[in-house]
């Protein structure tokens, strides 16, 4: 009697913080839509999302060049890190000797830890002034920003790949051993398949530190409002432009500031939709439930 009147407080107690939470985030959703309404409608939807001028002072509020500024670093870091990142997995979860695994994923994690300001001084200090002398341009730009922002994502995406492929069951391994698959076959052609929803998952996660990112952006992607025609070109994120101007921002400003959460906020679900959608298509379905 005891036992069960405990789990159903437990039950409520779990349930009052599940609706606490969704609360709090359908709170700061309405107080962000609240704010940034004023400028989508003065300025015009249309102007604010394609204007290709962010000049406040000249009541010019286009955001399209930060918009493209941001996919661009994403999507850079993203081509960068991806591929790094499963391959680490791999190593850590089918090749690695258990002793170097037991080193690899403490070290791992901990990177995941490290504040954004320090990877941001690490590109200032060091990033920067390497790309200017061996690569070019002024070492602030879109390339300098995806290389920090590959480092940052990367502990992310290895750790719960690196889970996914070990939650595989290990009937598959052993079955395709036993048929006469060799180890890398086993893993190309069962282990990683097996492991895509969850790969996937890891991406998304990446992905959403990456366009959210924001100090350590601002201090190497050089915050120029334009479209980029070269990885070397200093761009400026949504992220970074909210930053930078929202201590001194006032009236029809202030509100195209939140304006630029709302565009944020827009492109992020609509990342979120296009990955989640990936991610479904390719569960493997196991019984009642799927990986």
């Amino acid at each position: 009697m005891i036992s069960k009147t405990r789990e159903n407080l437990i039950e409520k107690g779990l349930f009052i913080t599940a609706i606490f939470s969704i609360i709090a985030i359908l709170l700061i959703i309405t107080f962000i839509f609240r704010e940034g309404i004023p400028i989508l409608q003065d300025y015009g939807v249309i102007n604010f999302i394609f204007g290709m001028d962010w000049a406040p002072s000249d009541g010019k509020y286009g955001v399209f060049t930060m918009i493209v500024g941001s996919i661009c670093i994403t999507l850079l870091s993203l081509a960068i890190a991806v591929p790094l990142s499963i391959l680490c997995a791999i190593f850590m979860a089918e090749v690695a000797p258990e002793i170097m695994r037991k080193i690899l994923k403490p070290v791992i994690e901990t990177l995941a830890a490290i504040p954004s300001v320090v990877y941001g001084f690490f590109g200032l200090i060091v990033l920067v002034p390497y790309v200017r002398t061996n690569i070019g341009g002024t070492g602030f730009g879109m390339l300098t920003a995806a290389l920090i922002l590959t480092v940052m994502i990367m502990p992310t995406i290895i750790s719960v790949s690196e889970d996914a492929i070990r939650s595989v069951p290990l009937e598959y391994k052993e079955a395709s051993l036993a048929l006469g698959a060799t180890h890398w076959q086993t893993i190309r052609k069962v282990i990683f398949p097996a492991a895509i929803p969850g790969i996937i998952t890891s991406i998304i996660l990446g992905m959403g530190r990456a366009i959210g990112e924001t100090l350590a952006v601002i201090m190497v992607a050089g915050n120029v409002t334009q479209i980029p025609s070269s990885i070397l070109d200093p761009v400026r994120a949504l992220t970074s432009n909210i930053a930078l101007e929202m201590g001194y921002a006032t009236g029809l400003h202030y509100s195209a500031l939140f304006g630029t959460a709302i565009i944020l906020f827009a492109l992020i679900m609509v990342l979120l939709v296009v990955a989640n959608y990936f991610h479904y298509k390719k569960k493997v379905v196991i019984g009642g439930g799927y990986l």
